[in-house]
């Protein structure tokens, strides 16, 4: 099949990110492509191969595989591939084959580095490291999507000023917005407006809302910024500025709104939950968490900031209501240590968590003890942090739990049995108990323990060879319909699955990585980046890693505060339709990344192979 220029030119400029360029630097780019004809299960280039250019797919499909030759992708029309080893040294990192006949467009290595030097969006869009553009969290910064409240409460203009006067006592709200059947904004009334239009002229109750509102209001869009609201309100002396889009009533920011963005910091709400005397006034302090999401994600902090600020507060949270557990059932009669695990332990909380803990005691506890003032202590911490909003842990991983409840010889026995004996059950427990981390007690119950655990679990290669087996039971979401696999049945069909699918097989690599080279850090990244600098992961593997892990965690973030931007819960369920070309392309490499890395580790498992 052979392409004129002018076709290899239509082709570009429907695909990203070539359809940004000039149509002189597009014409010269179309000049440029080779057209390159493979027929089916033909190879195309082998691993460590110089490469003959940057390949995009104009008709057909390709399989790549990785060098353990296990297929990590299946590209079809429009992919691109070949960027990894053109942009290191210009050898292939992978090999790749024809899935069937194939038209492949194919541009010189030479072309292409000059069209990264000269053209900023293609640089961009082949840069696959994420370089957080930390904003500072202030007004000037914040949109007002950011701000407003959402779906703000609207009375009918055939409403009576009683009407509006009850819904606003009922609602504990200080304004109203007058709007249609199809939200076109009308007209606002306020709590002014109620006592010195209607109250201060003796008006009847009967009165209709219009005939108080203030009609047309001010209003601005979603994009403005917090200064812009700001300085219209004190311009006009109003305390309310309605938000709308489209001719549409979207949200409403107040004075209130400004002064409580500029109170949420994590450091704040810290503050609060220490001072706080029961689970019910903590409870509303972590009720703020989603809003201290949204905004630590617009203002561009990185995933792992983001996580490790909102972990402090379950941290405090534990620790508070430990205080108050010893002050209502005396001091402890032996030393203890709340530890807690899953994404807490790990540093890793998001919008959406729940409570994964256990107590080690020290050994002198009595049984009395243990199933009485610990089993007390454990049910009041464990239903503060329900009453706190971390809801009770579905598979019972909490210290109310008897079996998680244990002075430290008994956790050594868990931890000996489970090494020795690495059933699937055992598998299930390992990977959660190694990602322990102290909370709140005598830490000293927990340090040798973990040394030891560490130690003996990198020497027995069974244990290891199994660890590594049950790691790999999450996949990257790939190879389903030739693209980014979805969920296919449920209440969640058609979306990507961010956590069980996304982090997680990110999570359960650094745990091995963690395990072999006895890293006692329990965060998934602090564990990639001390295996990369101990050469548990190599220099190249490791940064790769990385930058899928920090692609994917902030891909998941970033849905969690759309979610909450729309006044909707978070949760982990992305719809792959909402992302851009870019976004998809992006994201699908760094789960080809998190497959390769998958398929070298299960290579190297020995008799598990």
């Amino acid at each position: 099949m052979s392409l004129s220029v002018s076709q290899i030119l239509g082709f570009l400029k429907s695909l990203h990110p070539y359809d940004a360029l000039s149509h002189d630097v597009q014409q010269k780019l179309a000049e440029r492509f080779q057209v390159h004809r493979v027929e089916q299960d033909a190879p195309i280039y082998k691993l460590g191969d110089p490469l003959p250019g940057l390949f995009v797919i104009y008709e057909g499909g390709v399989k790549i595989r990785d060098e353990n030759s296990v297929v990590v992708s299946h590209l079809v029309h429009r992919n691109t591939f070949g960027e990894r080893g053109l942009l290191k040294d210009g050898t292939a990192a992978t090999s790749a084959q024809a899935d069937e006949s194939s038209v492949l467009l194919v541009l010189p290595p030479a072309d292409f580095r000059k069209l990264l030097d000269e053209q900023k969006i293609v640089a961009r869009f082949f840069d696959r490291a994420r370089k957080a553009s930390i904003r500072s969290r202030d007004l000037a910064t914040t949109l007002a999507e950011t701000l407003m409240a959402r779906n703000p409460i609207t009375c009918s203009p055939d409403a009576s000023v009683q009407d509006a006067a009850r819904m606003m006592r009922d609602r504990h709200i200080s304004s109203l917005c007058v709007a249609d059947q199809e939200e076109t904004l009308l007209g606002i009334v306020t709590t002014r407006d109620l006592s010195g239009k209607v109250l201060a002229e003796g008006l009847p109750g009967s009165t209709g809302i219009t005939e108080i509102m203030t009609p047309n209001p001010l209003a601005l869009a979603p994009s403005a910024i917090g200064t812009d609201i700001l300085h219209l309100m004190m311009e006009k002396r109003i305390g309310h500025i309605p938000i709308v889009e489209g001719g549409r009533l979207v949200g409403m920011v107040t004075q209130t709104d400004l002064t409580r963005f500029q109170a949420i910091s994590s450091a704040d709400m810290v503050g609060q939950i220490t001072r706080a005397a029961t689970a019910e006034k903590m409870a509303a302090v972590t009720a703020n968490i989603p809003r201290l999401l949204l905004q630590l994600v617009a203002a561009g902090s990185p995933h792992e900031v983001v996580t490790r600020l909102i972990t402090d507060i379950a941290d405090t949270v534990t620790r508070r209501l430990l205080v108050l557990a010893e002050e209502a059932l005396g001091p402890p009669p032996v030393p203890y240590l709340w530890l807690a695990c899953g994404s807490q332990g790990r540093q890793e909380q998001t919008g959406v968590s729940d409570q994964d803990n256990c107590l080690f005691l020290d050994d002198a506890v009595t049984d009395g003890d243990r199933e009485g003032y610990f089993a007390d202590l454990a049910r009041f911490v464990c239903d503060g942090l329900n009453t706190s909003g971390y809801v009770y842990c579905p598979g019972d991983m909490m210290a109310t739990n008897p079996r998680w409840c244990q002075p430290v010889h008994v956790w050594r026995s868990y931890f000996e049995g489970w090494i020795q004996k690495p059933d699937p059950e055992a598998q299930m427990l390992s990977s959660v108990m190694f990602d322990l981390r102290p909370i709140g007690g005598d830490k000293k119950l927990f340090e040798n323990l973990q040394e030891e655990t560490l130690k003996a679990a990198a020497s027995n290669s069974i244990f290891v060879a199994h660890m590594v087996s049950n790691s790999l039971k999450h996949h990257p979401p790939l190879n389903l319909l030739r693209g980014l696999a979805t969920i296919r049945s449920g209440e969640n069909k058609n979306t990507l699955d961010t956590k069980l699918n996304g982090v997680v097989p990110i999570v359960d690599l650094a745990r091995i990585y963690a395990l072999q080279g006895q890293i006692t850090a329990v965060n998934t990244k602090a564990r990639l980046v001390e295996a990369r600098a101990n050469g548990r992961l190599s220099q190249s593997g490791g940064s790769d890693l990385l930058d899928a892990y920090d692609l994917i965690a902030e891909t998941r973030l970033l849905h969690q505060a759309g979610l909450i931007k729309l006044g909707q819960k978070p949760d982990n369920f992305l719809q792959p339709s909402a992302l851009s070309d870019f976004e998809r392309s992006h994201l699908r490499d760094a789960f080809v990344v998190v497959k390769t890395m998958q398929s070298s580790i299960g290579h190297g498992r020995g008799m598990l192979g």
